[in-house]
C-alpha cells in the first residue's frame, strides 16, 4: 500500500517528538538525585532581594562547567550565561533567585534557619516561600540539558539568574544594566513559576494576561484631633478613612467593566493611640491590581478622586486634603504572547502527554518577568509557565472542602520539589529546542 507523503511525514514527526521528550526525561531522571541535593542546599540557604550572592555563584559555576560564557553582577546581583551555537533565534530563559522575609514552618529536615534584614529594614527569618529554589535548580538542569544537546539546535541561548523578583525591581535592574545591549537581545523569553494550584508536575499556561499590574498605594488622611467625648469639636480621620475604604469598593463594583478584573484591597489601616482620643491622622495602605495600563491609570485616578471627594464631604480644609502616594517602581502586568502560548502548549501536550499540560486562568498575582518583553513589545515573544507543586491527594482533598493548600508566600509552602524540577526542566528544554531547530 502506498502512503501519501504528507501522512508519512506526519507519522515521522509524531514519532520523533515523543522520542526527544523521552530522551530528555531520561536525562532528568538520571540527574535527579544530584538535582535534589542542589535544591535542598538552595532551600536551606535563601537570600533576600539584592542580597543574592551565594545562589548566583552556584548557578554561575554550573553554567560555566556546561560551557556557557558567564557574566556576574548584572543588575547588582544577577547573572547572564550565554551559549552561542550558530545562526538562529535567540532564546532567553530566566530564573528568579530571591527568598522572602518569612520564618519557615514546614518542618522539613533541610528547612531554612537563616535570618536577615530586608529592603524594608525589618529583621526576620528567610525562606524560599515562593519556590525560587525550584526555579534555580531547574535553570541549572535546563542549561546542562541544552548544552549537552548542541547538535540538536542552532541559535543563541541566554540564561539569566534574576535578583529581587519579590521586590519587583530585579528585571528592570538587569535591563538598566545593559541586558539587551551588552548581551544578545532575545526573540523569545521563557520562564516558569511553581504553583500550589496544580497537581505536582502538571504544566499550565495562560493566554494573554498571565499576571497583573501591582501597585502599592499609601493614603495619609488628615483630620482635627480632640477628646473622644467631644467629637463635634473634631474632624475624625478614622470616620473619614472608613468612608474612603467603603467608597473605594465602587471603583471595582460600579466603575469597572465586570469582565475586566481588578482588585482594590486596603491591607492596613492605622490611626490613634487610645480609647478616648480622636486622632488627627489615619494611614491606609492599599494593594491595587489590574491588567491593562489604561485600567491601572483609571483606578489610580479614581483612588485620588475618592480620597479628595470624601474629604470635601467631611469638611476637611483644602490644605489638609488626603495625600495619595503611588509607590514606585510598581510591578507591571505579564503578558503571554497568545499565538506563541498556543503553539507551546500544543507542542508540550504532544511531548509530555495531554494530561500533563493544561491552559490556566489568569491570576492577580504579580511578577516582573513581563519587563523583559516590554523592553521591545513588537519584537519579543514571551511565555511564563506554571508548574504544579501540590501533592495531588492533598489538592483533591482541599478542593473537596478539606484543609486548604498552603499558598505561595506561606511559611508552610513546601512543593513536591522533584516533580516541579523534573517537569519544569523538561518543558523549558523542549520548548527551547523547538524554537531553535538545527540548521
Amino acid at each position: 500500500m502506498r502512503v501519501p507523503l504528507l501522512t508519512l511525514a506526519s507519522a515521522v514527526i509524531g514519532l520523533s517528538l515523543p522520542a526527544r521528550a523521552q530522551s530528555v526525561a531520561d536525562s532528568v531522571s538520571r540527574d535527579m538525585p544530584g538535582l535534589m541535593e542542589i535544591y535542598r542546599d538552595f532551600h536551606a540557604n535563601p537570600e533576600l532581594s539584592f542580597q543574592e550572592v551565594r545562589s548566583p555563584g552556584i548557578m554561575a559555576d554550573a553554567a560555566r562547567k556546561a560551557g556557557f560564557t558567564v557574566t556576574e553582577k548584572v543588575g547588582k546581583t544577577g547573572i547572564v550565561a550565554v551559549l552561542k551555537n550558530g545562526a538562529g533565534p535567540t532564546v532567553l530563559i530566566r530564573a528568579d533567585m530571591d527568598g522572602l522575609p518569612v520564618t519557615e514552618q514546614t518542618g522539613l529536615p533541610f528547612a531554612s534557619t537563616k535570618r536577615g534584614i530586608s529592603l524594608a529594614g525589618v529583621e526576620s527569618g528567610i525562606m524560599h516561600a515562593c519556590g525560587h529554589d525550584t526555579h534555580m535548580t531547574s535553570w541549572i538542569e535546563t542549561a546542562r540539558l541544552l548544552a549537552a544537546r548542541k547538535g540538536e539546535w542552532s541559535g543563541t541561548l541566554v540564561m539569566i539568574g534574576q535578583p529581587a523578583e519579590e521586590a519587583g525591581s530585579g528585571a528592570l535592574a538587569m535591563l538598566e544594566d545593559g541586558l539587551y545591549t551588552r548581551f544578545p537581545k532575545p526573540d523569545y523569553t521563557l520562564a516558569f513559576h511553581d504553583t500550589p494550584e496544580l497537581p505536582a508536575g502538571v504544566v499550565g499556561a495562560s493566554k494573554g494576561w498571565a499576571l497583573a499590574n501591582v501597585d502599592s498605594v499609601d493614603i495619609v488622611v488628615k483630620g482635627v484631633g480632640g477628646h473622644g467625648a467631644y467629637p463635634h469639636t473634631t474632624r475624625d480621620p478614622i470616620v473619614l478613612g472608613s468612608a474612603i475604604v467603603m467608597k473605594l469598593q465602587t471603583l471595582v463594583s460600579r466603575e469597572t467593566n465586570p469582565v475586566d478584573p481588578v482588585v482594590v484591597t486596603v491591607g492596613s489601616f492605622h490611626s490613634g493611640t487610645r480609647h478616648n482620643i480622636i486622632s488627627d491622622e489615619a494611614r491606609l495602605q492599599l494593594t491595587v491590581r489590574s491588567y491593562s495600563d489604561e485600567t491601572r491609570e483609571r483606578l489610580l485616578d479614581g483612588i485620588r478622586r475618592v480620597a479628595r471627594g470624601e474629604a470635601i464631604a467631611s469638611g476637611i480644609a483644602e490644605n489638609q486634603m488626603p495625600v495619595v502616594t503611588v509607590k514606585e517602581p510598581h510591578t507591571r502586568a505579564t503578558w503571554n504572547t497568545p499565538e506563541f502560548t498556543e503553539e507551546a502548549v500544543a507542542d508540550l501536550k504532544v511531548q509530555l502527554g495531554g494530561d500533563k499540560v493544561v491552559f490556566t486562568p489568569s491570576v492577580m498575582g504579580g511578577e516582573d518577568f513581563g519587563e523583559f518583553r516590554r523592553a521591545d513589545e513588537a519584537h519579543i515573544k514571551s511565555l511564563i509557565l506554571w508548574v504544579g507543586g501540590a501533592d495531588p491527594a492533598k489538592l483533591a482533598a482541599a478542593k473537596a472542602g478539606g484543609a486548604p493548600m498552603p499558598s505561595l508566600h506561606s511559611p508552610l509552602w513546601a512543593p513536591v520539589a522533584d516533580k516541579v524540577i523534573g517537569s519544569a526542566s523538561q518543558a523549558l528544554t523542549l520548548t527551547a529546542l523547538r524554537l531553535m531547530p538545527k540548521r
